[in-house]
């Protein structure tokens, strides 16, 4: 009985920009299948493509999946028995395998120039047909399938440039297993010749790159997006070539990342237009142009993750905020949909909502003095910063929210709101006020619970109507008309502060 590989999967992105949040999704559901199975998950950069090449977009890369909390086993920075994991860095090894499929007739050079394959399509185009470069084709043209073993060697010598291409067969039904959409057959006669290897830059193409890679590095499962279904026939093909059926890769392609509204996959224009992040942290482009990520926007990559987690996996019942541990335990490629997966902005916020009325008063506080330093609030502790973080936390949805919740219990109002004014402020409402400061002045122990038992006494006593006071006290110490419990506001600001904004108030808007 043969024994059962270890599982291994890779993310390979190009850097060619930066990290798109359905590459994150791609890179999370490999790491998810990776640790469910006790297996390996491998970070490889792909950047064959050299013409494509975006400084910093490598290093993007990997501090991405840091923020995300993806966690590498081999790769760039931790190295592996298989390294290295950037293909310019092995560029050495794909010519050899080129050559095999060669020598092997699975492969033939071709010659052809830019020019020459301008004219062929053009002339196809004249006669209302497509272009294709394939079977029916590739033995008139500039091929080593028509021109002598002796000419291929002396136009190799000359320093003509060529490229390999991978020779489909004709009329052959391709039969491929897909783990997500299951059985798919597709004839060969539909495919073209694709380019696997190009002498112009030393290169492979990532069909030969991504098959050669895989099978060296012993992948088990290559899921990736919904983009390269088209090519799995001919990688399909490519392993039989080699002789690998046996060890080739099962397979799942990912389904699509959807806009918000209308049809078509998400895109940074999406974003832009409608005001969310598509990238996960904040990118420059090397012209300057700066983008949106979600860590910058404040999100908590916790969040963030839950959120992708479930566009486009289903576990099943009404759950919907998950740990990183709990992932790892539900996940699997059965409950992966194949219908794209519509993202929702306004429930990426609630999920962020969702985790940061989770945190403890104490973990919200100490994000919460950095925010107060940022405004100028020096001397704020953490005590104190806990409690007003603890009494707020459920109405923010971002860390970045509490400035504009919280700013007044830090510094007095320099205004106050006219229509609350209008409502409250009037008639024997600020006389009310006045004697309601003599009051809190009697209080000793400036509590919530003392404050609030001496108020509702002194309005019983006096016949006065609550939501009359309250909402007239609010606007003195806050200078609006919502905000938390009066009484929990009392006991932050203190006895002092109360009083001296009881003042500024009567003074300001009059007695």
């Amino acid at each position: 009985m043969a024994t059962e590989r270890r599982v291994r999967v890779r993310f390979a992105p190009s850097p060619t920009g930066p990290l798109h949040m359905g590459g994150v999704r791609t890179a999370l559901y490999n790491y998810l299948f990776a640790r469910h199975h006790g297996g390996d998950f491998i970070l490889r950069i792909e950047d064959t493509d050299s013409h494509r090449y975006v400084p910093g977009a490598e290093q993007y890369i990997i501090d991405s999946l840091k923020w995300c909390g993806i966690t590498v086993d081999e790769g760039i920075e931790q190295g592996g028995p298989h390294a290295p994991y950037r293909q310019s860095e092995r560029k050495e090894i794909y010519l050899k395998y080129a050559l095999q499929l060669v020598e092997s007739g699975h492969a033939y050079y071709a010659f052809d120039t830019p020019e020459a394959l301008d004219t062929l399509r053009a002339g196809a185009e004249a006669r209302g047909e497509a272009f294709s470069y394939n079977h029916k084709v590739r033995e008139g043209l500039d091929t080593s399938l028509r021109l002598s073993p002796e000419e291929v060697k002396e136009r190799i010598g000359r320093g003509d440039q060529w490229v390999i291409r991978f020779k489909m067969p004709e009329n052959e039904e391709v039969h491929m297993n897909d783990l997500i959409r299951g059985d798919v057959t597709i004839n060969t006669s539909t495919l073209d010749d694709k380019v696997l290897y190009k002498s112009a830059d030393s290169l492979p193409t990532y069909h030969l790159a991504n098959i050669v890679d895989d099978h060296l590095m012993e992948i088990t499962h290559v899921i990736r997006g919904e983009e390269w279904l088209p090519s799995l026939p001919l990688h399909y093909l490519l392993y039989r070539a080699f002789g690998w059926s046996d060890t080739q890769p099962r397979f799942a392609h990912l389904p699509l990342l959807l806009k918000p509204t209308g049809k078509g996959k998400l895109s940074k224009r999406d974003g832009d237009k409608m005001g969310f992040p598509v990238f996960p942290l904040q990118w420059t482009s090397p012209e300057g142009e700066v983008s949106r990520g979600y860590r910058e926007d404040g999100y908590f990559p916790e969040a963030f993750i839950n959120m992708l987690a479930l566009l486009g996996w289903n576990p099943g019942g009404e759950q919907e905020i998950f740990s990183m541990e709990e992932l790892i335990r539900l996940f699997s490629l059965e409950r992966v949909g194949k219908a794209g997966a519509r993202f929702d902005p306004e429930k990426a916020k609630w999920f962020n909502a969702q985790y940061l009325r989770s945190k403890s008063d104490e973990e919200l506080g100490a994000l919460l003095l950095p925010i107060l330093r940022e405004h100028g609030v020096e001397n704020c502790c953490i005590f104190l910063a806990s409690k007003i973080a603890g009494l707020m936390k459920e109405r923010a949805k971002f860390m970045n929210d509490f400035w504009d919740l919280t700013s007044y219990f830090f510094f007095a109002p320099q205004e106050y709101d006219e229509k609350v004014a209008a409502k409250y402020w009037k008639g024997d409402n600020p006389a009310r006020i006045a004697e309601l400061k003599e009051v809190l002045a009697s209080v000793g122990d400036f509590t919530v619970e003392n404050t609030e038992k001496a108020t509702r006494e002194w309005i019983e006593a006096n016949g006065l109507s609550m939501g009359q006071i309250m909402n007239s006290l609010r606007l003195a110490l806050v200078g609006a008309g919502k905000g938390p419990g009066m009484f929990d506001v009392c006991e932050l600001l203190g006895k002092e502060e109360t009083l001296a904004r009881i003042d500024r108030a009567l003074e300001r808007l009059g007695k």
